[in-house]
């Protein structure tokens, strides 16, 4: 009984190979990127790219291991959720209070630790940042803010409630 559970077990897995999530990659960036109107120094696009692209672009990079199914749905899962929170790739693409409020959240969830996420860099050890690298990080997201003040008239900047339902 236990061998035909096996072989069953086996079989689906095979099986599930064929059935693989459409891959997060862009030829080029496109005319939402972020950079596009907020560039950051080189030092500061290698952390965006180490530690941020893969789940908060429309550019990932893929591990082997993602070639793996359920693995590959799981990491989908990971960057469909991310990009639904930031996208830096349609970044300009949002109203700009959102844009305001979000590279706002960047600075803060990268100052408190909760970005990158533990379980991106329990693998991709490079992507934990030093405090020299979150300062980076930090400063770029004030120059983007202070940008956005300097341009648009503070009650822009605000999100609206939401309505409870």
């Amino acid at each position: 009984m236990i061998k035909k559970l096996l072989w069953v077990l086996l079989g689906l897995l095979l099986i599930i190979q064929f059935f693989r999530p459409a891959p997060n990659v862009s030829a080029a960036a496109g005319d939402h990127d972020i950079m596009k109107v907020y560039p950051a120094s080189p030092e500061v696009q290698a952390i965006l790219q180490r530690a941020c692209n893969d789940c908060h672009s429309n550019n990932t990079i893929y591990p082997w291991y993602s070639k793996i199914q359920p693995v590959a749905w799981w990491l989908n899962n990971h960057v469909v959720d991310g990009k639904r929170h930031l996208n830096f790739s349609e970044f300009l693409g949002y109203r700009i209070a959102r844009q305001y409020k979000k590279i706002g959240e960047v600075a803060e969830e990268v100052n408190e630790g909760g970005m990158p996420l533990s379980s991106y860099t329990l693998v991709h050890t490079n992507a934990k940042l030093s405090a020299d690298e979150k300062k980076q990080l930090n400063d770029w997201c004030d120059g983007i803010r202070a940008a956005i003040q300097a341009k648009y008239p503070a009650d822009s900047l605000v999100l609206p409630k939401r309505k409870k339902a």
